[in-house]
């Protein structure tokens, strides 16, 4: 016996065992709600006032409970704008960021300055010795 289901039957007419195609998944994306259509769904769930109402316009716009809690907490902070999609991410902290800029600047004026204090430091003990070479010129030539 065999299943047909797992066979193929080419051009040429002769059956062939195959294995099922395997079928690639699109990746999952995430919903995204227009702040219309969220205060829409909430107005419609504020109007249910029989038991199951609620739950029956969950199932048909694919919702969950916790989008309804999400949304009524945000239209209650007054976010009219928090109820568009929020950015993903960790959030940028500016002073941290300022503070790291500054400690970078920091160490390369640092550095300026001890290869500026180098650079003095050279120079004097380059003025001492012409200095030195100078006085005893002076006294070889007495």
């Amino acid at each position: 016996m065999t299943n047909k289901r797992h066979q193929v039957r080419p051009l040429n007419g002769n059956r062939v065992s195959a294995r099922p195609d395997p079928e690639v998944v699109a990746q999952a994306k995430r919903r995204n709600f227009s702040a219309a259509y969220k205060l829409g769904i909430l107005r419609e769930a504020d109007q249910c006032e029989q038991a199951g109402q609620i739950g029956a316009l969950l199932r048909r716009e694919g919702l969950y409970s916790s989008h309804l809690t999400t949304w009524r907490r945000q239209r209650k902070a007054g976010q009219l704008a928090g109820l568009k999609p929020g950015k993903r991410g960790p959030k940028k902290d500016e002073q941290a960021a300022e503070l790291a800029a500054l400690r970078r600047e920091n160490e390369g004026l640092k550095a300026k300055l001890e290869q500026a204090e180098l650079i003095i430091a050279a120079q004097k003990k380059l003025a001492q010795a012409l200095e030195r070479t100078l006085s005893r010129e002076g006294d070889d030539r007495s």
